[in-house]
């Protein structure tokens, strides 16, 4: 009698002990998905607000050469050719920039399924910079030379 029940009481903990790491397995999935679905939610916004960062840079381009060609103002050749070339670098910058801005998308949403360690872009930050400094000198040639 003693030999059954302690055989019994050894397999209710065997249950116990099997339910119990099945529930603690079920709870780190579920903080692994919740992690992941932050992660995979912040690599969207990023890649939203690349999106309205170029919306805004084809506007700026659009606005100055359309304000431009629209006003009363005396016709100069090369104001004419610096807010062409700032409408149609604005357009070309807002591309690399959204074409740019998915490859980032798609490579870190790989490196989340892969549970890889993030690493920043350098180089896109660089490159991105570099060419919104070109965009803010059109913009003061355009100004500098609208006044002359």
């Amino acid at each position: 009698m003693i030999i059954v029940n302690a055989g019994k009481l050894m397999l209710s903990f065997l249950v116990a002990d099997s339910l119990l790491s099945k529930v603690r397995q079920m709870k780190t999935t579920e903080n692994n998905q919740i992690k992941y679905a932050q992660q995979h939610l912040a690599n969207e916004r990023t890649y939203l607000a690349w999106v309205r960062t170029v919306i805004a840079i084809v506007g700026i381009g659009f606005l100055n050469t359309s304000l431009h060609f629209t006003m009363g103002a005396q016709r100069n050749l090369t104001v004419d050719l610096i807010s062409i070339a700032l409408g149609v670098f604005a357009c070309i910058l807002g591309f690399v920039i959204i074409v740019l801005a998915t490859f980032a998308y798609f490579h870190r949403k790989r490196k989340i399924m892969n549970e890889e360690t993030f690493l920043p872009s350098k180089a896109q930050v660089t490159l991105v910079s570099s060419l919104m400094i070109i965009i803010i000198l059109f913009i003061v040639l355009y100004f500098l030379y609208l006044e002359s």
